[in-house]
């Protein structure tokens, strides 16, 4: 039996999956980019960072479930053959994007340094986190707007426009942060907090982009043609909810994850916000290919196929797991060369080493359960999703990370070695999941 599936679906797959795998690889980049400029201003502002980012994390999860909502409704519709109709849900979820925003947006400007100060007792991280928090949170109602025009553009199947305005957003946030964190090109110097305004002002230059395109290539589907009715908006609610929710909670843990590390030590706190957008470089590929078999499963499905829709998941995990592994290689074998991009610092090198490795080698385990989640949304099995991804990390890992590490003095390496274990552990429970084949029924 080939590793790889047949030459057809690879090419269907890789052709719906690359640009998605694109703009992912680009979103890490951009992290990245942003984590290695911040890392010469100091461990506090790497640290800082860090922390504000997932703070971050945490508000706008609240909508980042409207993408997956968005795509499976969109890519059912265009299985049933319902032309017309295609951008409804966008128009919905749009509308829901900026109701949520509002009140997320003005509890992170206005408590930022509350919630920073219960994370961390230093001062300094405390200062850099707040300020980047505060701009980052003006930007929610654009962050659930590009994941609501994202679900739409991936599920009528073109991913290459979605790809192309990523891309575009990218490359200005990572000159205006530049600009801004070292006062280049006639911006003012505003050190690490100017990471934050550059992200925030590249969100919403997005987002205009993301209106123009669809505006002009959008409209036979209905994009802003109607006012979206009660009905719909609680169909898309009773799906992305879920979703959202588990956005929330995972964001919630990586928060309580970094705070855990922060009763170890900064320098602990400054290398493990390295460590996790390093992980994100393979973590979000293989979202990436996830997200095309959430248009193909849901696809299938609209189009009464169950069996094609159940290939189509394993398929994409073939891939998914040859993808990792390769993408995975550079951290453990030359993780001293990789780390070395975003610090010079020997401790903080000597700390990441070996967790580092510990990613590498366990993002292969994880591509099951990254490609499957994706999967399971797209036949609307989010319910499922949410409490299997919740409870192995709120009730197993978090409880298990803070007595290995803080109280039993395990340190950075026992907890990341936990990690890569319940990831392990939740690929195993979604390919239960597939195979049962209960999602089958589930009408959305």
């Amino acid at each position: 039996m080939s590793i790889l599936p047949r030459r057809d679906k690879l090419r269907t797959i890789t052709f719906l999956g690359l640009p998605i795998m694109g703009g992912m690889l680009s979103q890490s980049l951009m992290n990245l980019v942003d984590a290695a400029m911040v890392g010469t201003l100091g461990s506090a502002a790497l640290a800082g960072v860090g922390l504000g980012s997932y703070v971050n994390f945490m508000a706008v999860a609240l909508v980042m479930g409207l993408g997956a909502g968005v795509q499976a409704m969109v890519a059912r519709r265009r299985g049933e053959g319902s032309t017309t109709q295609l951008a409804a849900p966008l128009n919905e979820g749009l509308l829901i994007a900026l109701v949520l925003a509002i009140p997320l947006t003005l509890i992170g400007w206005f408590e930022a340094a509350n919630i920073l100060a219960f994370l961390t007792d230093d001062t300094a991280v405390q200062e850099v986190g707040t300020g980047y928090f505060q701009w980052r949170a003006l930007a929610i109602v654009a962050v659930g707007a590009n994941f609501a025009f994202r679900g739409y553009w991936n599920g009528i199947r073109q991913t290459g426009m979605y790809l192309q305005i990523l891309i575009i957003m990218h490359v200005l946030n990572v000159l205006i942060s530049y600009g801004l964190i070292f006062g280049r090109f006639g911006l003012p110097e505003m050190g690490a907090e100017g990471s934050g305004l550059g992200t925030c002002i590249a969100l919403f230059i997005g987002t205009g982009m993301y209106v123009v395109m669809t505006l002009r290539n959008g409209r036979e589907h209905g994009f802003l043609a109607a006012r979206p009715r009660s009905r719909e908006i609680r169909a898309m609610l009773r799906l992305s909810t879920p979703n959202s929710l588990q956005q929330f909670f995972f964001a919630t843990g990586i928060t309580t994850l970094f705070w855990i590390v922060a009763q170890v030590g900064t320098a602990e706190l400054a290398i493990a916000h390295v460590l996790v957008n390093l992980s994100l470089f393979l973590i979000l590929p293989g979202v990436g290919l996830g997200m095309a078999a959430t248009t193909l499963v849901s696809h299938s499905l609209g189009d009464r196929k169950p069996e094609e829709a159940y290939r189509w998941g394993w398929d994409v995990v073939r891939v998914a797991v040859c993808v990792l592994f390769v993408m995975g290689m550079p951290f453990w074998l030359a993780p001293h060369l990789v780390l070395g991009l975003f610090t010079q610092d020997p401790e903080l090198l000597a700390l990441g080493e070996w967790p580092l490795r510990v990613t590498g080698i366990g993002m292969t385990l994880d591509a099951t359960a990254l490609v499957l989640t994706q999967a399971l949304l797209g036949a609307g099995a989010s319910r499922t999703v949410m409490a299997v991804n919740l409870g192995n990390q709120w009730l197993v890992f978090l409880p298990l990370a803070y007595l290995a590490g803080p109280v039993l003095g395990g340190g950075l390496l026992t907890i990341w070695i936990l990690q890569s274990g319940y990831r392990a552990i939740n690929s195993v429970i979604f390919a239960l999941v597939w195979r049962r084949r209960r999602w089958t029924d589930i009408r959305i």
